[in-house]
């Protein structure tokens, strides 16, 4: 957030420069300014502008993060589905047959590629970064918690040091040559664990971390002995392998490497485990987390819950739906994949019905072996996903409806994950360093998916979901019905067409209970109903729930912009019917009583303030009554709390719960320095 910024005069002339915008099926817009605000309106200003009408890879020379790569919306089906259908459900949980096992409000986390996260969390654990932690928090006071990884490639080969140089707590050592994908060894300190505490200290934040297993012969346990002591009850587990089905494909094991031989290894790492006397609880591992190379039911062959059930807190598997693996890594075995035919792919409930039906067998397993079953790490295609569906509300719809989809098949979790500025598929992102002085954070789509799906999910730990297959199982107009403590409570709506005439609008008429259920009448007199819209699946910044948004690209602090709209729907009692219509494209969570909307819909959201000031040296002095006007921070509350600052303290304090930070860092060049201040 920035309240004064102090830029150079290149610096400001910087931000008037326009990219290039890259459109694949043209839908109306003359070009798109990627500066403009978040309106969904056509500018002018970009530069240049390509008409990308041939099929192949996209083309694209700024970071993945903040492409401008548009594509046409998939057509209307034809025929095209009906616009008006009935969804009958019962209002008690014991006459639906096929609901979910009880799901938590936190079933949509997040998986942080350990090697970033010096870039989403904070600079130390005494800086945190404040978009991160009021982004967090808007999903946490919503599910009652959230649920984040800090893991991935990188945890594989990460070990601890005591210091690291200039007071920092992680650093890429240099890349793995042997890795396909080189992937970085990262060094790093017990500070980033310190640093996951403070953040547990100030929102309900719990965590996942990962235990190396590059060196069989020597596990470094030491993340697994300091989690323990420092994150204390907000340690959810460690996973033990990440993706073993990929060793062999990564180098790093045999070509004939298999289940049996990862059993084996696995031994080996409880045995350690259990002969480590600084770690306290043995009974917290995750496995096996295969990435779809192995089936799961090729790990359960050997054994292997049976053999380690004790050290086992948790099953899990980690998939994507696709992969853009080609574009960076060229393998002739894997071509490039044309986004304009992967785009309807992603637009469908079968996409995520697919991927869950896979494992419903596994989550079977689970329930008998007492394990949750996890989908540790997801998102719409690995390598970084596809720019112009991964980075689109595309991605917001097929988010909402894989993650239910996923909890109606007895998942209890999945995370979705986090890379680095050249990914597009991320949550969010933080602003690139350099521009930090006149930029803010950038939210993704599917951020947006995973306040929708906590809302739909709510804080009681006692959710059951069901897939109605509504429309004669029409797959362009998915719904699933929720039940909370035994009885219906609220009812999701997803319609994944485009069509601005509104001809492809729907309506739900939904029907609670009655004699058809041997039940009396379970519709209220009006329902509540929240909407999560965009002018378009190809969409990037102009996305809103519930009238809200967070901003456009390169402007998210975290707090929401406009005010909130929850729509008030009146309900034929009489007929025991309610009439909800959804959007093409659009999403809307029912409400089915106050009670259930209230639950899960803080009155307000903390939301965190910046108080550090770094390069103060070219700073001015400004009136504090002019600065509690600017953008939420009062002057007088302004300290400096120390960190890499000039005349700061050791950032390193090995204590929880301070107060987060945010560098509001300039761009200091020789020259004239401008004062930039920004009142909202």
């Amino acid at each position: 957030m920035h309240a004064v910024l102090f830029l150079s005069l290149p610096c400001l002339l910087a931000q008037v420069v326009s990219a290039d915008v890259t459109v694949y099926g043209f839908f109306g817009q003359t070009t798109i300014n990627p500066g403009a605000e978040a309106s969904g309106t056509a500018s002018a200003e970009a530069s240049t502008t390509s008409f990308v009408t041939t099929p192949g890879p996209p083309h694209y020379t700024e970071l993945a993060a903040y492409n401008n790569i548009y594509m046409l919306p998939p057509p209307i089906p034809s025929p095209p589905p009906a616009t008006q259908f009935s969804i009958g459900v019962a209002t008690s949980a014991s006459l639906m047959n096929g609901l979910s096992i009880p799901q938590r409000g936190s079933f949509f986390g997040f998986s942080i590629e350990m090697s970033v996260a010096n870039q989403l969390i904070g600079k130390n654990s005494t800086t945190l970064f404040v978009p991160f932690l009021n982004l967090m928090n808007i999903v946490a006071e919503r599910a009652g918690a959230v649920h984040i990884r800090v893991g991935g490639n990188t945890q594989e080969t990460a070990y601890m040091v005591d210091s690291l140089p200039n007071g920092e707590f992680l650093e890429k050592d240099h890349e793995d040559a042997s890795n396909p994908t080189s992937t970085p060894i990262i060094a790093f300190t017990d500070d980033l664990l310190y640093m996951l505490a403070n953040v547990s200290a100030l929102i309900n934040a719990k965590w996942y971390l990962g235990i190396p297993f590059n060196d069989t012969t020597n596990f470094r346990l030491q993340i697994a002995e300091h989690g323990e002591a420092i994150l204390g009850d907000n340690l959810l587990g460690f996973q033990a392998a990440n993706e073993p089905d990929l060793y062999a494909a990564h180098y790093h094991r045999p070509m004939s490497y298999g289940p049996y031989d990862f059993f084996g290894e696995y031994a080996l790492l409880t045995q350690a485990y259990q002969a480590d006397s600084n770690v306290p609880i043995k009974g917290n591992l995750i496995a096996p987390s295969v990435s779809g190379t192995w089936t799961p039911e090729q790990v359960w062959d050997t054994g292997f819950v049976e053999a380690y059930t004790q050290y086992l807190t948790a099953l899990a598997v980690e998939r994507y739906p696709s992969d853009n693996c080609a574009v960076i890594y060229p393998n002739p075995q894997n071509p490039p994949k044309d986004p304009l035919q992967m785009l309807p792919q992603y637009l469908t409930h079968n996409a995520g019905l697919n991927m869950a039906t896979q494992y419903r067998n596994s989550t079977l397993l689970a329930q008998g072996w007492g394990k949750p079953f996890l989908m540790f790490e997801t998102n719409t295609a690995s390598c970084g996903g596809f720019p112009g569906i991964s980075d689109t509300f595309t991605s917001t719809l097929w988010g909402v409806d894989y993650a239910l989809q996923l909890a109606n098949s007895n998942f209890t979790g999945a995370l979705f994950h986090f890379g680095g500025q050249n990914v597009s598929y991320n949550p969010f992102t933080a602003v690139p360093t350099n521009e930090s002085a006149f930029h803010e954070w950038t939210v993704g789509p599917i951020f947006y998916s995973s306040i929708f799906v906590a809302e739909a999910m709510g804080k009681t730990n006692t959710t059951q979901i069901i897939d109605m297959f509504p429309n004669n199982g029409n797959d362009q107009t998915p719904a699933y019905a929720i039940y909370e403590n035994g009885n219906f409570a609220r009812m999701a709506l997803i319609n994944f067409m485009t069509d601005p005439s509104g001809a492809n609008d729907y309506t739900a008429t939904i029907f609670v209970g009655g004699s058809g259920w041997n039940e009396p009448n379970g519709v209220p007199a009006s329902v509540k109903v929240k909407y999560l819209l965009a002018p378009s699946t190809s969409e990037k910044d102009n996305i809103t729930w519930a009238g809200q948004t967070l901003g456009g690209r390169y402007e998210v602090d975290g707090i929401w912009k406009g005010q909130e709209s929850i729509q008030t729907i009146q309900c034929d009692q009489t007929q025991n019917m309610c009439q909800v219509k959804v959007p093409a494209p659009g999403a809307a969570l029912v409400f089915f009583s106050d009670a259930a909307q209230q639950a899960v819909d803080p009155s307000t959201t903390q939301t965190f303030p910046t108080t550090v000031l770094t390069k103060t040296a070219n700073t001015v002095s400004i009136d504090p009554s002019v600065l509690a006007t600017s953008n939420g921070q009062s002057g007088k509350s302004r300290v400096n709390l120390g960190g890499t600052s000039q005349g700061g303290a050791n950032s390193a304090v090995r204590t929880t719960g301070v107060v987060p930070g945010v560098a509001a860092l300039s761009c200091l060049l020789t020259g004239v320095f401008a004062i930039l201040m920004r009142f909202r």
